[in-house]
């Protein structure tokens, strides 16, 4: 779907986007702390797996937001 069939998003989908931004990067905090205290290599193989994948979490949600800025209606103030 591209930009010119989307929606605006509502002020509720923008506060779960944020929250969700908000959750994956205390995600990503905590996974980099474990993998600062893991000593066993699989383990670390799988957080660092697991990194990537808050990583890309994060990117997708801010990408949704700067798609909804490009379609937002503007607001008068």
């Amino acid at each position: 779907m591209n930009a010119s069939q989307m929606q605006p998003l509502t002020a509720k989908e923008l506060e779960y986007i944020s929250d969700s931004v908000s959750n994956e990067e205390m995600l990503l905090k905590l996974t980099a702390a474990a993998l600062a205290v893991s000593q066993n290599p699989n383990i670390q193989n799988v957080i660092q797996s697991q990194l990537g994948t808050h990583e890309q979490h994060i990117n997708q949600l801010i990408q949704a937001m700067q798609q909804h800025q490009a379609i937002a209606p503007t607001q008068a103030h």
